[in-house]
């Protein structure tokens, strides 16, 4: 079977303090993470999804190296160092120019050239031509691919970013595939004609998704019982099971038969808070990192919370990357047996208030196990393989529109800045995650809630349970073209429809 894998790992290392989060940033897009110009201040997220050159992959900040009062702060650094050699595909050596070589600098160093992944020296702050100068004492570190950068100003970070995808791993079998279908996708949005579904065989198997086992990760905080519930699926302890948090290292890969149909699961380390990662052992951040990488090759995430404690921020946080990949999702709430005094409303209250306190979850079935006792555990495999189906799922275009129709009917979309949008027609362009094109007018302007109004309408009538849905709005072939006659018809006053038409006509050349 060709190789599955998610996209590549880059990490960026080194001592605190030189501007790590800063060019996590400027890589990533946005301010995700919380800067401040004094060190160990990152407290946000462990990881961000990045494009460069058509190349994408997942960019993680090991920002925090927490060094408690009487830590030795290099030995720290050295620790990151040698995680890093063993779980990244890249490595951008983040140094500082303005203090110059540092004894941490060179002992990571020392560390970093053992590593199989390439070795990027990014020296940073340097913001003008005279620190760029300077920067050149971090070539006597050995790495030929060493950039003088400013992170905060984004000074040669386009350079340093063209070099880095040049010499990451060559994209896997999925990688390509799924390229393939997003540009596929997108030349089928361009060339598709309003109202015309003539092609809509060959673009459906041009944007299919690739026929895989499905492949099921179980995710989670650490200590949920992700492990335990691995082995009384497979009936046997395939792996090790303890109180301890944080005994799974590793993703592990278990093929199994279901019915007639061959799964991959995968059994994957603990997800821990942004804080507790950057704040504890380093070989918890780099558990998560390969947690993150088992999502990004999953097809279908179990999200497994426990019972006791409820849902908490870190689950939530969890089950939104699993979102934001577009992976199906089921939450199991796990050590069912340990909840007292249940009645036959237990469950119904537990899950009306998972969806009250994550709204955007209320697609996902959820439903409670225990993985010590064996209860309902052979459900969650059949809500996962469900969900899987649920993911390929194609729906003919005339009965999409059916239902857009009715909607609008039902709501207009609301007015912004004077513009209201009016959809026209839809089409499905893609699977795993469905993936929908509404064309109409003004579309650029359709606000979330009516986003969300119209998505909701096509799952109170398709369901896909457990999966994300994209919605993708554009204007409608020529409506740019007939609003530009309109306005110009409106301006020429008491001139005659033909010259206005002739001169509508030259424009088009």
């Amino acid at each position: 079977m060709p190789l599955r894998g998610g996209l590549p790992i880059v990490a960026i290392v080194g001592r605190p303090n030189v501007g790590k989060s800063t060019l996590f940033n400027r890589i990533v897009g946005g301010r995700p993470a919380i800067v401040e110009d004094r060190a160990r201040t990152t407290r946000d997220r462990l990881y961000g999804e990045a494009e460069w050159n058509g190349r994408r992959f997942v960019v993680v900040d090991t920002g925090g190296l927490e060094a408690a009062p009487g830590d030795d702060i290099e030995a720290k650094v050295q620790e990151q160092a040698r995680l890093a050699i063993a779980e990244a595909d890249l490595i951008v050596f983040v140094v500082d120019t303005i203090v110059g070589l540092n004894p941490a600098d060179l002992e990571a160093a020392e560390i970093l050239r053992a590593a199989k992944a390439p070795v990027l020296v990014a020296a940073n702050k340097a913001d003008n031509d005279a620190r760029e100068l300077e920067a050149a004492e971090f070539h006597s570190l050995g790495w030929e691919h060493t950039y003088p950068v400013a992170a905060i100003h984004g000074r040669g970070v386009a350079d340093m970013l063209d070099e880095l995808v040049e010499v990451l791993p060559p994209e896997t079998v999925e990688e390509v595939a799924r390229k393939t279908r997003e540009s596929t996708t997108e030349a089928v949005v361009e060339e598709m004609q309003f109202g015309s579904e003539d092609d809509e065989a060959a673009w459906a198997a041009a944007t299919a998704a690739p026929d895989e086992p499905p492949a099921i990760a179980f995710v989670g905080r650490p200590n949920v019982g992700k492990s335990s519930l691995l082995n009384a699926l497979l009936g046997e302890e395939r792996t090790i099971v303890s109180d301890i948090p944080g005994t799974t290292r590793d993703a592990i890969d278990t093929r199994v038969m279901y019915g007639q149909t061959e799964v991959v699961l995968i059994d994957t380390a603990g997800i821990r808070r942004r804080g507790k990662v950057a704040s504890g052992p380093a070989a918890e951040r780099y558990s998560t990192l390969r947690a993150l990488r088992a999502i990004g090759r999953a097809d279908v995430a179990v999200l497994l919370i426990d019972a006791i404690e409820g849902l908490t921020a870190q689950d939530t946080h969890i089950a939104g990357y699993v979102v934001e990949e577009g992976r199906g999702l089921v939450v199991a709430v796990n050590k069912w047996d340990a909840v007292e005094s249940k009645t036959g409303q237990t469950f119904d209250q537990y899950a009306e208030w998972i969806r009250n306190e994550a709204p955007f979850l209320d697609f996902a079935p959820i439903v409670s196990i225990s993985a010590k006792t064996g209860q309902r555990v052979a459900r969650v495999l059949e809500l996962a393989i469900d969900v899987y189906a649920e993911r390929r799922r194609r729906i003919p275009t005339g009965g999409l529109n059916r239902v857009i129709a009715a909607a609008v009917d039902r709501a207009n979309a609301p007015a912004v800045k004077g513009r209201r949008p009016k959809i026209m027609y839809a089409t499905q362009v893609a699977v795993a995650p469905p993936t929908f094109v509404l064309f109409g007018r003004d579309v650029d302007a359709v606000h979330f809630s009516y986003r969300r109004f119209l998505e909701n309408r096509i799952r109170d009538e398709y369901s896909f349970l457990g999966t994300p849905i994209r919605l993708f709005f554009r204007e409608r072939p020529g409506q740019r073209l007939e609003r530009r006659r309109a306005r110009t018809g409106a301006k020429s006053g008491g001139r005659s429809g033909t010259s206005s038409g002739a001169r509508a006509g030259g424009r088009r050349g």
